[in-house]
């Protein structure tokens, strides 16, 4: 594996999906909360409201530590939905993604209105009940990671759906994406990881009006290979991101594949 230089900020496109690479994690952060923002604002300026989902996972700690910084946002005109979470954790258990996402932007920015999944039993009144909550009107923003399988939400290879009919289903947890869990110190062992999960699914994050990505670290460097320039398809469930006409990926130089510096460099506005 080679290495290059950690560049200042080095944007391209792949496909539709704009990609920006920054010397940091917290540098990557930092230009990915400043999309969501300014789109939350031109949202909110034009309707009054605003829908946006939250990825949870230590990939967005610095998303979303630099979001709640963000200054002219209306966050009582916001309502707030969380993109994944296990079946049968409980709501206040501190691996919840509900509880993540309480610590690391809702406690600070008091959205107007916060919808988190509760799945018991099964998981499929859940998957339900939430697809009904998204189904009331647009999602504005999407904010999310990319797992070290190619996962986005819970759509592991396996049980991802670019023509998904469901908004939000219930899945088995691929072995990679337990496995996951305990590399980012979620829990101790993968027996630990909850087996199953609520996920709102591709075609119903895709759905959004921006798209924002972002990904650090050695471990996703091969995932984010295969999303830029790997064959589309759900062997990959984040390739489906180059098609979205305004999606963005901000990754730091760990993350950041090789390939990625051989891509013209363009001025993205």
């Amino acid at each position: 594996m080679t290495t290059h230089p950690a560049p200042t900020s080095r944007t391209a496109t792949v496909d539709l999906l704009r990609v920006a690479v920054h010397a940091s994690a917290d540098e990557a952060g930092r230009a990915a909360a400043s999309v969501v923002a300014a789109a939350l604002r031109r949202r909110l300026a034009r309707a009054g409201e605003a829908r946006v989902v939250f990825a949870a996972a230590p990939s967005q700690d610095a998303v979303l530590h630099a979001l709640r910084a963000e200054p002219d946002i209306d966050w009582s005109a916001v309502t707030a939905f969380q993109m994944d979470e296990y079946v049968g954790l409980g709501d206040e258990h501190p691996q919840a993604f509900g509880t993540y996402l309480d610590d690391h932007i809702y406690g600070a920015v008091r959205p107007g209105r916060v919808h988190k999944m509760r799945p018991a039993g099964s998981g499929q009144a859940e998957a339900d009940r939430y697809a009904a909550l998204l189904a009331q009107a647009p999602i504005d923003v999407v904010c999310l990671g990319i797992g070290e399988n190619g996962h986005i939400a819970f759509n592991d290879p396996g049980t991802a759906d670019f023509e998904d009919p469901l908004a939000v289903k219930v899945v088995e947890l691929d072995h990679a994406s337990r496995v996951q869990q305990v590399n980012d110190g979620c829990f101790a062992t993968v027996d630990e990881v909850p087996t199953h999960a609520v996920t709102v699914t591709v075609p119903a994050l895709l759905a959004a009006a921006t798209v924002v990505g972002s990904v650090s670290g050695t471990r996703k460097r091969d995932a984010v290979r295969r999303s830029l320039f790997g064959a589309i398809g759900t062997d990959c469930p984040a390739s489906a991101l180059r098609g979205h006409p305004n999606g963005w990926l901000f990754l730091d130089p760990d993350a950041t594949p090789d390939e990625f510096m051989s891509v013209d460099p363009v001025k993205v506005e």
